[in-house]
């Protein structure tokens, strides 16, 4: 099954959990998936409501595996007012805690770090726990305490569910939600073969937004904007840019995936002039990889443009297949195995995938975008969004400990002239979603399917 075929076969479906959860009492719930309110991302009932039903049960990345290489490493994943400790406990297994003491409800852990001698100590009072989660006994102190209040059991950490998939740790601190591979599907059977489990961080940033964090998500979730806000990419083809990603599924579970219909021959000269059909202007198409690569500095890398660089003098017809044998050719050169020649598998090159409730992933050329957004402080309108640039390396290569790059504003000068672009968009945004006259906001059905269809899934958290 290749994406093209699967996503042309009808209309959106909807969430095969949503559809046995009656959501009326659900404030400014979605009764029309052409129509959302803006309450959904101001008002703090609504907010409230998604710490207390959402977070708690629902599957998310929580970090990257090369964040915890070794035995134990630990990284704090936190999300509204929850915290928890991911730790690799051996080489081969990892656990996830609730990011308290069994004593007092202290924080055993922040932000990333190793556990030294293999547990995890509290700063308050040392009490000691083994990196498996159990108290390390005799605990400090515990002559002081009754026998019926130190039960081993009862001071062991309290766990959450872990899964792993494409590089990430995924937690669940609902022990009896589904299996995350089940509520991904079907995502990896599509995301597998491009090797995303095998990437690794190119740079890593992050930056506070003041807007709701489905706002920062949905940003990301359709490709129309792109003629609207990201201008310089359109060329001269003006209102005749063509959507890069006119076609989109909605899945159950919430998923979305956005690629390119390669059946809309509508917009054929305009794709020529920007480099995206199959008989193309090398120059044109340098040109604009190279934008790509100096406003993004994501997807297209370095690498990527040697490889286009070498096939210029290409006939027009001929660019396309030598612009990606070069590309195999200076990957393979370099000890990197790019995924298998295969046009099935090419095809989903420069498709987008959101993950259901907050992970996006947008694969090219054996490179990846990767997006988390996350509620931040105790305010419906902050969040805190991630953007990673992800690629494959040379096999072999030991796996090292990401560099995270640092938290950085708008105006900082650190994020390329896209991410501003966009990040810009979503605090005005925020902004407009107050005005009274505002009843509701309204969706594509074509092109913004997707984020309805992630709204009635969080519906049917919420309902419960």
């Amino acid at each position: 099954m290749t994406l093209t075929t699967d996503a042309k076969t009808g209309d959106a479906e909807p969430p095969r959990r949503a559809a046995a959860v009656d959501t009326s009492s659900v404030p400014f719930a979605i009764t029309d998936r052409a129509f959302l309110a803006p309450q959904r991302y101001t008002d703090h009932q609504f907010f409230e409501l998604e710490n207390e039903k959402l977070w708690p049960h629902v599957w998310q990345m929580a970090c990257r595996l090369e964040e915890i290489p070794k035995a134990g490493d630990y990284v704090e994943y936190w999300v509204a007012a929850y915290s928890v400790i991911v730790v690799r406990t051996s080489p081969t297994e990892i656990k996830a805690y609730q990011n308290s003491c069994r004593h007092r409800g202290m924080q055993l852990a922040q932000g990333c770090g190793t556990f030294r001698g293999g547990q995890i100590v509290c700063p308050f009072h040392a009490w000691r726990f083994n990196l498996d989660g159990s108290a390390a006994m005799p605990l400090y102190g515990c002559e002081g305490f009754e026998d019926r209040v130190l039960d081993p059991d009862d001071v062991h950490l309290v766990e959450c569910q872990v899964g792993t998939w494409a590089g990430c740790v995924y937690i669940n601190m609902d022990l009896s939600a589904p299996p995350l591979m089940e509520t991904l599907h079907p995502v990896p059977e599509f995301l597998d073969p491009l090797r995303i489990a095998d990437m690794r961080v190119d740079w890593w940033k992050g930056i506070r937004l003041h807007c709701n964090w489905k706002l920062a998500l949905e940003a990301f979730m359709e490709g129309w904007h792109v003629r609207g806000t990201h201008t310089q990419l359109t060329g001269d083809a003006g209102d005749d840019f063509p959507n890069p990603h006119d076609l989109q599924r909605s899945y159950p579970n919430g998923h979305q995936s956005l690629a390119k219909d390669p059946d809309n021959k509508a917009s054929g000269t305009v794709k020529s002039k920007l480099g995206q059909s199959d008989v193309a202007d090398p120059n044109t198409t340098i040109a604009y990889l190279r934008m790509i690569n100096e406003q993004l500095a994501a997807n297209v890398l370095t690498k990527d443009l040697f490889a286009a660089e070498s096939a210029r003098t290409s006939a027009p017809e001929d660019f396309p297949r030598k612009f990606v044998e070069a590309m195999y050719a200076w990957n393979a050169g370099a000890g990197i195995n790019l995924p298998g020649p295969d046009p099935t598998i090419q095809s989903l090159w420069s498709s987008q995938w959101f993950i259901f409730p907050n992970f996006k992933l947008h694969p090219l050329y054996g490179n990846s975008l990767s997006y988390r957004a996350r509620p931040d402080r105790d305010d419906p309108e902050w969040c805190y969004f991630e953007m990673w640039s992800l690629t494959l390396m040379p096999e072999g290569e030991e796996v090292v400990k990401p560099k995270f790059d640092g938290e950085f504003g708008i105006d900082d000068g650190e994020w390329p002239l896209i991410c501003v672009q966009d990040f810009s968009n979503l605090e005005r945004q925020q902004r407009g979603l107050h005005n009274p006259g505002l009843k509701t906001t309204r969706l594509a059905k074509k092109y913004e399917d997707g984020i309805a269809n992630a709204h009635v899934q969080l519906d049917s958290y919420l309902a419960r």
